[in-house]
């Protein structure tokens, strides 16, 4: 029978959310409805309030989620009523030409849940990322589901659900990240802060910092950060350098998304060293570097889509590092908020004063 619960909405382009009653159905073949206990306010919310990802509004907003699976619909063997469970954006396929070739990190054909949500009136919902996780319970397709440890505060959990997996996925997975490398991070909020704690995690010598804000930097010393360097007052480039016998980082990582920092980020790399963009461009930014400097330096340029994780292997993983005291993924967990507190939450986004608020409920 299909439920009534409140959730967080975006009715129209750049209006502020509101929380309403929506209707969740009966899980479908191959889909959970999961209840939801916390649900971290990320960047890609706003982008979707503000029109930045489609126009299919109203959007139900919120998709970095832990909760319990409450039922699930025929077909559905990986998980159960009352697993514990993080919910994530890429139920991979198992079909498509990434995953045949053994890498289904980069699943061409993710999928989400067949039914939609609605309003009272009928109105399809679109749900963020395809999970639209602001709400009491929502309605998912099961691979979107994955089992961890619950022994683990939802609050934290949820977070491996987008920025804090992006991050650390951007140093471990796809930059390759290893033993005794040098390494700069450049922005420093939620998901670049997370790069820093994989980086630490992952045994890097050298673990520079780049930001303009220091209460960021202060954050990202504690995460594992060896050096700061205010961009707002020094030359980013140059501080790493100096910083690394003049030669540059193994590995730099740019988490802000702009072709400024991202040239920043080419030209603070060693000879034949990686940058990893992990920071989300807007459509309309365009990027000129010479092309003689792309050939001459050599190395590897790459993009990080979701940290380049397979939420099956590294979700549960990371839990148990959690669980162990050796990740610390309760820093990033700055403020935790009621359902209707989202808008305020963006606000303090803005401003700067939070690594994550997470809905709480």
């Amino acid at each position: 029978m299909a439920q009534q619960v409140k959730a967080v909405i975006a009715r129209t382009k750049g209006a502020p959310v509101e929380v309403t009653t929506i209707v969740v159905p009966d899980p479908g073949p191959g889909e959970a409805v999961v209840r939801i206990q916390a649900c971290g306010v990320c960047h890609t919310d706003l982008h979707y309030r503000e029109g930045g990802i489609n126009d299919e509004f109203p959007f139900l907003l919120g998709h970095e989620a832990a909760g319990i699976v409450e039922s699930v619909g025929a077909g559905v063997t990986e998980v159960a009523p009352g697993d514990f469970v993080v919910l994530n954006w890429r139920a991979v396929c198992g079909q498509c030409r990434a995953c045949k070739r053994g890498r289904p990190q980069y699943c061409f054909a993710t999928h989400n849940a067949e039914q939609k949500m609605t309003l009272l009136d009928g109105t399809e919902l679109s749900p963020a990322l395809g999970i639209g996780a602001f709400a009491e319970k929502t309605l998912v397709a099961a691979g979107q589901c994955t089992k961890v440890d619950p022994a683990a505060e939802p609050a934290v959990a949820g977070l491996l659900g987008c920025g804090v997996m992006a991050g650390i996925g951007a140093a471990i997975n796809t930059g390759n990240v290893g033993r005794g490398d040098s390494v700069a991070v450049i922005g420093c909020g939620g998901v670049g802060g997370a790069a820093v704690l994989g980086s630490r995690l992952a045994g890097a010598a050298k673990i520079i910092a780049v930001d303009i804000d220091d209460r960021k930097l202060a954050t990202a010393q504690k995460l594992g950060a060896t050096h700061t360097v205010n961009s707002r007052t020094t030359d980013p480039v140059e501080a790493i350098r100096a910083l690394t016998d003049g030669n540059g980082a193994d590995v730099v990582v740019e988490a802000v998304g702009r072709p400024e920092t991202y040239t920043q980020a080419f030209y603070a790399r060693d000879l034949a060293g990686t940058v990893v963009l992990v920071g989300v461009p807007t459509p309309e930014m365009k990027l000129e570097l010479p092309l003689l400097d792309v050939f001459g330096r050599g190395g590897a340029l790459k993009s990080s889509w979701y940290g380049d994780c397979l939420p099956s292997r590294d979700f549960p993983m990371l839990i148990d590092l959690y669980l162990q005291g050796r990740l610390d993924l309760g820093t990033f967990v700055t403020e935790t908020i009621e359902l209707d507190a989202v808008e305020q939450a963006f606000a303090r986004m803005h401003e700067g004063d939070v690594l994550r608020s997470v809905v709480v409920l």
